[in-house]
């Protein structure tokens, strides 16, 4: 039987028909139910109406992520508590993500797909999200790497976790190895002892580099020249 968004939902907004006739689909038929006319039917709306809000399947995949996301997260207690040190940020964070690919795989695996034209808007929020706490992570001189680094490594690595996961029927999944992926990396990105800052020249640069915007007493002018020489050291000591 056809799904009716258009009998069922509280709202007459068709942007947001469309995306609750979207996110039912994903869900009970899978993604290959997501086409422009399957979805424009369920929302009982013309494809030219689609066409307009989304501009394309893209942009119609990226308002649902949108709209799951946040359903998501609203579903979930606070990641972590308010006074939880960074480090315990970062794992809140990464637990959140996981958790969300193996709730939604049909969702995530299309905007993990390498066919789209660049990543979704809220996989660009979730990774300024990430941006910001590894940034706590480095002004509190946990960090052995130049933060962008780190980024990536984190950002590579739960990505890489997910998809693991997902390719592997659940019954058969090991259930420790997101945990495991996310100690190797923060093992490799962290001092040795988090609870003491790193003295090492390498962990003082890389602190040092993420306080450098809001040093006072500095023009625009040599904040971006103290930066420079920052990163072109961070590099040479990354090579050696």
């Amino acid at each position: 039987m056809r799904y009716r968004c258009c009998m069922t939902s509280a709202t007459d907004d068709p942007r947001e028909r469309i995306v609750e006739a979207a996110t039912h689909l994903l869900r009970e038929q899978g993604a290959a139910a997501l086409t422009t006319r399957g979805v424009a039917q369920a929302a009982g709306v013309q494809a030219p109406t689609l066409y307009r809000i989304f501009g394309d399947k893209d942009g119609l995949l990226d308002a649902l992520a949108e709209h799951v996301m946040a359903a998501h997260v609203a579903a979930k207690r606070s990641p972590s508590p308010p006074d939880a040190g960074p480090v315990e940020e970062l794992r809140a964070g990464w637990r959140m993500h996981l958790d969300f690919a193996l709730a939604n795989p049909e969702l995530y695996a299309l905007l993990q797909a390498p066919g789209r034209l660049g990543p979704s808007p809220a996989t660009v929020a979730g990774i300024e999200v990430l941006r910001t706490r590894v940034r706590g992570l480095a002004t509190a001189g946990l960090l052995r790497v130049e933060e962008e680094r780190a980024l990536l490594m984190i950002h590579a690595a739960g990505s890489g976790a997910a998809l693991a996961l997902l390719a592997t029927p659940p019954t058969e999944r090991d259930p420790g190895l997101s945990e495991a992926m996310l100690e190797a990396v923060l093992g490799a990105i962290l001092t040795t002892a988090p609870v003491v800052p790193d003295s090492a020249t390498r962990t003082v640069a890389v602190t040092f580099a993420a306080v450098v915007p809001t040093l006072p007493g500095l023009s625009d002018a040599e904040r971006a020249l103290l930066g420079e020489w920052l990163a072109r050291s961070l590099t040479d000591l990354r090579d050696t």
